[in-house]
């Protein structure tokens, strides 16, 4: 059977659920290095917009977006979610979706949930990661990071994100913001922290931050420096809130296309 064009949906079998998948260039030649895109806590294929594309090609490299359990086009979510689901989805899922794929070679980019998923799999297996860029990840819960989320219910309740988010979500919508929104500000979750799990982490590693992030403070960038094993890079940038990817684009392209381009990505 031939492999899916760039852009053409198809389904894998991920962590026991069916989930929905893209090529953005590729698919990858075998033993290719890969861009695998990791998205945010309410995000989807895209909603990632021009971003995957724009980076695959500034790096020339083959990309793939999917979307986790109980998002966009994949199977819904069940709930509640336990307290270790970004540890689920790192060391279950995300192992599941780069087989499925054929992707021996993953340079990891996450943003928010995907960014924290992105390290815990770094973790779990530092021989299974050529890179890993985060943006906006969490490592720990800040108050900064609960009163983001409380003024995201309030928009839910009362403004139109229910309706927005329905046009990528469909049917898993209200599971799919309940997944998120109850999980994080559950009182149990408060003690949630995977800083501990860092200094497993040996691979190249590329931490981005807007300064003005209504969901995390700089205080996530220094734990993920500081406790990282291998050569890692920060960038703060300046007037940009939770999304550098969407708010910063050029120059976060631009940041992570140098980090790759830095990378021995000879094969082997």
């Amino acid at each position: 059977m031939l492999a899916p064009a760039p852009g053409e949906a198809f389904t894998i079998e991920a962590g026991g659920h069916r989930l929905r998948a893209q090529w953005v260039a590729g698919p990858a030649e075998a033993g290719a290095p890969v861009l695998v895109f990791l998205h945010e806590g309410l995000g989807s294929i895209a909603q990632w917009r021009g971003f995957p594309a724009d980076l695959c090609r500034a790096t020339g490299l083959p990309g793939l977006v999917y979307e986790r359990w109980g998002f966009g086009g994949s199977d819904p979510l069940v709930l509640p979610r336990p307290t270790d689901y970004l540890a689920a989805e790192a060391e279950g899922a995300l192992p599941d979706v780069l087989s499925a794929c054929g992707i021996a070679r993953p340079i990891l980019v996450g943003h928010s949930d995907g960014g924290s998923i992105a390290l815990l799999y770094a973790s779990a297996f530092p021989d299974g990661v050529t890179a890993c860029v985060s943006m906006a990840a969490h490592v720990f819960v800040e108050d900064v990071t609960v009163a983001g989320i409380q003024e995201v219910v309030a928009r839910w309740e009362t403004g139109d994100l229910k309706s927005r988010l329905a046009k990528y979500h469909g049917a898993n919508t209200e599971t799919m913001f309940r997944g998120w929104a109850e999980t994080w500000l559950r009182t149990d979750f408060r003690d949630w922290n995977i800083e501990d799990r860092l200094a497993a982490i040996t691979c190249p590693l590329l931490v981005i931050q807007g300064e003005d992030d209504e969901h995390g403070s700089v205080a996530q960038v220094e734990a993920i420096a500081q406790g990282a094993s291998g050569p890692t890079e920060t960038v703060m940038i300046s007037d940009c809130g939770h999304s550098p990817h969407l708010e910063a684009g050029a120059a976060v392209v631009s940041r992570i296309a140098d980090f790759v381009a830095a990378l021995d990505l000879r094969a082997g």
